[in-house]
């Protein structure tokens, strides 16, 4: 969830209530059932999947929200998901069921809580309670998800004399700060206080609830730095931690997932303390359809690259929902539907639609089924990342632990076009053996690379096996005497760096040429630049002092990360120059080259 405006729709605080202490309910339940003895070992060991409410919640599709904006959401509706995705997608391995924001509010987005200040059910929306659609959840043998945004909501505040559950003397006052600063990504919320041990008991309060109901996930939403907030009030680490360790206290293993598009400066905090984080804004486009290609589907191709190393086991990148089965409803072509889904996969993104489960098509289906695609994001193989500049046409890959690599080609481009895989770039040479994994069928063995035609926005997922040589490169550094440095550039200290140094202060006209670039024959070389930036920057490339082509580097997430890209560059027989210009702009530092040597 990003735009939720009308969280500053709602007025009024909660009534002051009394200080008796109770089993957490939401009103509906009878006996709150006992939390799981189970560890979290297995939280997150591979991408969830599932589904989520927000995508059709927040569409303005016809007929999705009779009731006003953000009406979709009613238990009748999860249950009816649940059921399709049971009988549809379970058997792949979607398991999740998440309902999202608005699930204590009314229609017109007022709020309900407990005596303590704690989220409850609204009664038209949910009229059984969370608890009951939790067991109804499980009863398919899926898992229940929930949602909250982070703070204390302004509503529950209840002028300061709300009672915390099970924390004797503690109230609302407590936890909060004097002036009443607010936070999260709307400012619908005071920023709590963890200074006060009131504070945690306030947040173990809501985890025991969430327990209690048996719910496996929860989405803590709005979280920052992040959300397009920065400072002091936005810096929601304390409260991530709190939840971490009011989950862990349930004893039930409860996947804790931050949101949206959070800041990557504090990645080891949401590593430590979380199973997942949005490294971007929503992929719904608020408007007729789900999502649009141009809204923000296409943007996840510049900012996923930086994040790609802090993937893994016990915590993945979450690109957000994967809208491909509604055909109409989602707004994209084909072609642009497949390349959604196969970025998501690579990636190893959560993989959880937030499409019309009971309406599929029978593309969507395939896209969502494809078993050979779904292993390339649950196996235990790396996620993958551009080896190419981030320029229309690119190459993604992955080595996987077998030898083998997931390879994908994208053409992001507004036109068809060629894109071509070159086995230098994944370093070998020779022949590889090509199989497609969306039309699950094996292309033979092909020699030095692959070349596909493309639609716009098209794209092809491979598993390329080498049956050729592994490359030998020739390094040459950038901060080398032997190379020249035009305008502002400089030589700087790089601890990431190869040698320790890099060049850098490559900006309005300034370059780097790097000299005595040697091959035995002439021809197109795929050259390694490893470099350094933390945003995403071009530099026209150039040899010989020849007409150069401008490349997009993709971050590298900050400036103490070293990644690199190949970039086409013709050479001939002996002695070369490399040039990098930053033309007009900033174009990213420079650690190395590294030259294929030719046979």
């Amino acid at each position: 969830m990003r735009s939720l405006v009308v969280l500053a729709l709602a007025a009024g605080l909660a009534t002051a209530a009394p200080a008796a202490r109770a089993q957490p309910d939401d009103g509906n339940a009878t006996t709150a059932t006992p939390a799981s003895s189970a560890t979290d070992t297995d939280t997150a060991a591979k991408p969830y999947m599932g589904w989520t409410s927000w995508s059709m919640q927040s569409s303005k599709y016809p007929g999705l929200n009779p009731n006003g904006d953000y009406s979709y959401l009613t238990e009748a509706n999860v249950l009816k998901q649940t059921d399709a995705l049971a009988a549809k997608l379970k058997k792949y391995g979607y398991e999740y069921i998440n309902i999202d924001a608005g699930w204590w509010r009314d229609y017109a987005w007022t709020p309900e809580f407990d005596a303590y200040g704690r989220h409850k059910a609204d009664p038209v929306r949910f009229p059984s309670g969370m608890k009951s659609v939790a067991d109804r959840i499980h009863s398919k043998g899926l898992k229940a998800g929930i949602y909250l945004p982070v703070g204390l909501e302004k509503e529950a505040y209840g002028g300061g004399k709300v009672p915390i559950w099970n924390a004797e003397g503690c109230t609302t006052a407590d936890i909060v700060y004097d002036d009443l600063r607010t936070t999260n990504g709307w400012d619908s919320a005071y920023k709590i206080d963890f200074s006060d041990p009131c504070a945690q008991k306030y947040i173990d309060s809501q985890a025991r609830m969430f327990a209690d109901w048996g719910y496996d996930f929860l989405k803590l939403d709005g979280v920052g730095p992040g959300s397009f907030k920065s400072g002091d009030n936005y810096d929601n680490v304390a409260d991530v931690a709190a939840w971490q360790k009011a989950i862990s206290a349930t004893g039930r293993p409860i996947h804790l997932e931050l949101s949206w598009s959070l800041d990557i400066g504090h990645a080891a905090d949401w590593k430590k303390h979380s199973n997942g984080w949005r490294v971007d804004t929503d992929v719904e486009c608020y408007c007729n359809t789900l999502v649009s290609w141009e809204n923000s589907v296409d943007d996840r191709w510049d900012d996923t690259p930086a994040w790609t190393r802090h993937a893994g086991p016990g915590g993945w990148n979450d690109l957000d929902s994967l809208n491909v089965g509604n055909g109409e409803m989602d707004g994209l072509t084909r072609a642009e539907r497949q390349s959604y889904a196969t970025l998501w996969a690579i990636a190893k993104s959560p993989l959880y639609t937030g499409d019309d489960v009971t309406k599929l098509d029978s593309y969507g289906l395939s896209l969502l089924t494809n078993r050979e695609v779904i292993a390339v994001n649950q196996g235990d193989n790396p996620p993958a990342r551009p080896v190419t500049p981030s320029d229309p046409q690119q190459v993604w890959a992955a080595k996987n632990h077998d030898g083998s690599y997931t390879v994908a080609l994208f053409n992001l481009a507004d036109r068809p076009a060629s894109v071509t895989a070159d086995w230098s770039t994944l370093g070998f040479t020779g022949k590889a053996a090509v199989r497609d994994l969306w039309n699950r069928e094996n292309l033979g063995t092909h020699k030095n690379g692959i070349t596909q035609a493309l639609p716009a926005h098209g794209s092809r997922l491979f598993t390329v096996t080498p049956r050729g040589d592994a490359l030998t490169w020739t390094g040459i550094e950038a901060e080398s005497s032997a190379n020249t440095l035009g305008g502002n550039a400089s030589v700087a200290d790089c601890a990431a760096c190869s040698d320790g140094r890099k060049v850098g202060n490559l900006y309005t006209g300034s370059k780097l040429t790097i000299n005595n670039v040697e091959v035995g024959r002439a021809g197109t070389y795929q050259i390694k630049v490893a470099y350094i930036s933390g945003d995403a920057r071009s530099a026209d490339v150039s040899s010989n002092g020849g007409g150069a082509t401008r490349h997009t580097f993709p971050s590298t997430g900050d400036w103490s990360t070293v990644n690199s890209v190949y970039v086409p560059v013709t050479l001939k027989a002996g002695s070369n120059t490399i040039t990098f210009d930053s033309g007009s702009g900033y174009a990213p530092d420079i650690d190395r080259i590294d030259v294929p040597k030719s046979s």
